[in-house]
């Protein structure tokens, strides 16, 4: 494997690391190919109890690689890169994207696949498919309307306006912001947090909400009541570990 993408084992979780510094981590096919396959790595890893998704360098990504699509070499297969993006938004541990610089269209979409979006101060936000005569394929007009409603999804579509980390968070793209100095180590925490918790409950809690997505409430309901996985194999013994805690 390639140096597009670089994995970061920590304890319980793993750090996936866009690392195009020089061409502010724009996506290519090269770095989807390398992507898909630490995705592919981490769907059977038992040990991975969160996911965290960043940028190296200056940016979290400056968005799809302009050059690669006007030179027609941003296809390996039909709708490649949005199936990568889909295998990591079905990934069974909780992804966390967390976002300094810029995030624009693609890149967005990328991070939009993630359960949770922590952004820095200097994190900017933007879609600017219509900049460039070009719609979304990636999930953006799916995914940005249930993060933020579907007219501030339209506004940002349809004027290509940038999105500050603090506005992010008040709208709800991104779930916190933190300074920028203060970015790694909320996102150790976080995932630290998530990777200590019952990954039985993470994987089983994804399926329940990625299954009922766009259900009516009685529907939803009746899922998860009849339909979810319940106890798991170690639940008696984490209750007994809480009550003997001292």
């Amino acid at each position: 494997m390639g140096e597009l993408v670089l994995r970061q084992d920590g304890d319980g979780w793993t750090t996936l690391v866009l690392n195009r510094p020089d061409k502010m981590n724009a996506l290519n096919v090269e770095l989807f190919a390398e992507l898909e396959q630490h995705i592919a790595d981490l769907e059977g890893d038992d040990a991975v109890n969160a996911v965290v998704i960043r940028g190296a360098g200056r940016c979290f990504s400056a968005g799809n690689d302009l050059g690669a699509i006007a030179g027609g070499s941003d296809r390996v297969r039909p709708n490649f890169q949005a199936q990568v993006i889909e295998r990591l938004a079905n990934l069974p541990q909780p992804v966390i994207a967390g976002v300094h610089g810029h995030c624009f269209t693609g890149a967005l979409e990328l991070a939009l696949a993630s359960d949770i979006i922590v952004a820095a101060e200097s994190a900017r936000f933007a879609d600017t498919h219509a900049r460039f005569a070009m719609s979304p394929v990636w999930g953006m007009s799916q995914r940005l309307p249930r993060r933020i409603g579907t007219y501030r999804a339209r506004e940002m579509m349809f004027t290509c306006r940038t999105v500050a980390g603090s506005e992010a968070a008040a709208i709800g793209l991104a779930s916190q912001c933190v300074p920028d100095d203060q970015l790694d180590a909320e996102l150790a925490r976080l995932a630290g947090v998530i990777a200590s918790l019952s990954p039985y409950s993470h994987r089983a809690n994804k399926r329940l909400l990625m299954a009922t997505d766009g259900m009516g409430l009685n529907e939803g309901l009746a899922h998860e009541i009849y339909r979810s996985a319940g106890r798991g194999p170690d639940m008696l013994e984490r209750i007994a570990a809480f009550q003997n805690r001292k």
